[in-house]
């Protein structure tokens, strides 16, 4: 007599394809195949490689930059001849990361006086300002509520002054400052940023400069870098090369009139204008007189 398993099926079963697939694997979408990396590797965090707002260009040269050996250089210069798109691509995606928290960039001056940007890769953006905001919090509860904070925004330069601050001089101004980002992109200028800058500009148009000479003052001979602090730049500039006041004409004269005194003629006692007393025309013409 055979021995039967009564939990085995009776017979094998035809896979649908259409409803079941193998080992819980989709027939659609991407499927990972990998395998442990045990050198030449960079953790990147997800996200940074799964960022909504940031660029794929952006997402991309965010996770180059953490490959990198420290001391690597990341100019846009050096950028550009690494990888095929352009020095104003790349320029826009290292502001994206700059904006997103992925990178800090600061100007440095060196021993010898040059300047220099250092650039500081992050892999956890708000980290940093975490920890300040923690260290801010316990200070405040050592030193009471009345303190100061102890980090503050650096505020800009100053900037000249007009002598008149007329209201359509000052739109002039802020025209010429929302226009620059049409020449730079890198000037693109907060509300807060052109309402500090516009009384500068102000001073220049002043002094008889026309909108379009203050424009090319401000926006040639940038550096080719990222700037950091557009607005802090413009701000330098707008002081430190203030154009000196147009020189004072004085008043014209007035024009001398050229009609001769009234005079009252001899004969018929009539006025006219002559250079000396006399008879009129028409008593000369009368007499037979000259003029």
């Amino acid at each position: 007599m055979d021995t039967r398993n009564p939990s085995a099926p009776s017979r094998a079963q035809a896979r649908n394809r259409g409803e079941n697939h193998p080992a819980g694997r989709p027939f659609a979408g991407v499927v990972h195949e990998h395998v442990r990396h045990t050198e030449n590797f960079t953790v990147i965090g997800n996200d940074l490689a799964q960022h909504r707002e940031l660029s794929l260009l952006a997402i991309g040269l965010g996770c180059y930059i953490q490959s990198v050996r420290p001391g690597t250089a990341v100019d846009i210069k050096t950028l550009a001849a690494r990888f095929p798109e352009g020095p104003t691509r790349i320029a826009a995606a290292l502001r994206e990361l700059e904006t997103h928290g992925y990178l800090r960039r600061t100007h440095e001056r060196t021993a010898t006086g040059r300047i220099v940007t250092r650039t500081v890769s992050c892999n956890k953006p708000g980290h940093r300002a975490a920890a300040r905001e923690t260290a801010a919090r316990r200070s405040a509860r050592r030193t009471g509520p009345d303190e100061p904070p102890a980090q503050r925004r650096k505020s800009l330069p100053a900037v000249p002054r007009p002598s008149f601050p007329a209201p359509d001089l000052l739109r002039t101004a802020v025209d010429v400052l929302a226009g620059l980002r049409r020449h730079d992109p890198r000037l693109l200028l907060s509300a807060t940023d052109a309402e500090h800058l516009a009384p500068g500009v102000a001073a220049w148009l002043e002094r008889d400069v026309t909108p379009g000479a203050v424009r090319r003052a401000l926006t040639e001979n940038l550096p080719d870098e990222p700037l950091i602090r557009p607005a802090a730049l413009l701000a330098h500039r707008l002081a430190a090369q203030l154009p000196s006041l147009p020189p004072v004409r004085p008043p014209a004269a007035p024009a001398p009139d050229p009609r001769h005194p009234l005079q009252t003629c001899d004969h018929c006692d009539r006025a006219f204008r002559a250079p000396e007393p006399g008879r009129c025309r028409d008593c000369r013409a009368e007499h037979g007189e000259a003029a």
